[in-house]
């Protein structure tokens, strides 16, 4: 089976991935890397997917070892978004290029007028998954940072509903990753959309 590792993890074993045998549950992957003490909050995802640690394990699998994200960088907001926060939040000496994105609610959608938009959202499941989407970003793209805010409740005509930033050494790596943010962000986080609009209302489902 092969673990992927990320962020302090990849730097403590000198690789972002690594192939183990022998290996029975989710419980028995932390012994078998060898890097001393597992620290505490790690999350692991077999397979694209989040599990708990009794989760079994067969030939082929891939466990992503996933550790906690500091600072707030993924977050669902209860009130305006701070877009210049998130901006903040990539910020690094080592990034050559910061790539954004900015959702805002238009007034005018599939030919009805919106009134406003109301955002929720499965909380626990899908900040877990947003900073999981970031570990993957990471990795793919070779990124400095990443940071996704997403409101919930209700959104005015205007107002910001998600915000992304993400910094790279280089240009194409950031604009890459801030299209791909967005487009996974709209089909697989757990976050529902109700559209409300001049003599009526309809959930729109997952995305934003």
């Amino acid at each position: 089976m092969t673990v992927r590792l990320f962020a302090g993890l990849r730097e403590r074993a000198g690789k972002s991935r690594l192939e183990l045998e022998d290996v029975a549950s989710v419980a028995d992957v932390w012994p078998k890397l060898g890097l001393g003490e597992e620290p505490p909050g790690l999350l692991y995802a077999l397979n694209r997917g989040y599990v708990e640690r009794n989760a079994e394990l067969a030939d082929g699998d891939e466990v992503a070892v996933i550790p906690p994200v500091s600072g707030g960088s993924f977050v669902l907001v209860d009130g305006p978004l701070d877009a210049a926060a998130v901006m903040r939040a990539v910020e690094d000496p080592e990034a050559g290029a910061v790539a954004s994105f900015v959702g805002t609610v238009r007034r005018h959608s599939r030919g009805r007028d919106v009134l406003h938009l109301e955002y929720e959202a499965f909380e626990e499941m899908a900040e877990e998954m947003l900073a999981g989407l970031g570990a993957e970003l990471t990795e793919r793209h070779g990124l400095t940072a990443v940071a996704i805010h997403h409101r919930l409740g209700r959104v005015e005509i205007g107002e910001a509903s998600v915000a992304i930033a993400v910094s790279a050494a280089h240009r194409a790596a950031a604009l890459d990753a801030c299209r791909e943010a967005i487009e996974t962000l709209k089909t697989t986080i757990p976050l529902w959309k109700k559209e409300v609009y001049a003599g009526g209302e309809e959930w729109i489902g997952r995305g934003s």
